[in-house]
């Protein structure tokens, strides 16, 4: 069986990708595997793609619909003062979109920069790691926040 890790638009697909917070019209909100800045999410599309690109218009408008609404929930769940909000595919070759709240409690040299420059234990280091006893409320929050706003 494959790792969810490894497959993580199949296992969302199949319900077996346990940072699923909600299905949502044009993609699958889930939460960040690292959570040095609280809150942070991923949005999967509902089929695997290379790229934005590689969806249907209507299905593009579904996925970044999607993606601010998620964004909608990270900042009213967390009060953090923005959003952020990324699609890369540098790393990691299938459609992802990262949602990541900005705070003010982050030192002022990093809040003028992408999020990426921060050090790579941020990504790796299990103090980061999603914990469900630290991050759970917070996770539960986000998750009510979509439902409603998919209703």
């Amino acid at each position: 069986m494959v790792n969810w890790q490894d497959d993580r638009i199949g296992s969302a697909i199949n319900g077996t990708n346990p940072m699923i917070m909600s299905e949502m019209p044009g993609g699958f909100a889930a939460f960040g595997d690292t959570q040095f800045l609280p809150g942070y999410s991923v949005l999967l599309p509902k089929r695997e793609v290379a790229s934005l690109n590689d969806l249907t218009i209507s299905e593009r408008t579904l996925f970044l619909t999607d993606m601010s609404l998620l964004g909608d929930a990270v900042l009213q769940a967390t009060g953090a003062i923005r959003i952020n909000y990324d699609i890369l595919g540098n790393t990691d070759n299938f459609l992802h979109a990262h949602v990541f709240p900005r705070y003010q409690s982050e030192p002022s040299e990093r809040l003028k920069k992408p999020v990426w420059l921060y050090s790579p234990d941020h990504w790796f280091d299990e103090r980061y790691a999603y914990a469900p006893d630290r991050d759970g409320k917070l996770r539960a929050q986000i998750t009510e926040l979509l439902k409603s706003a998919i209703k």
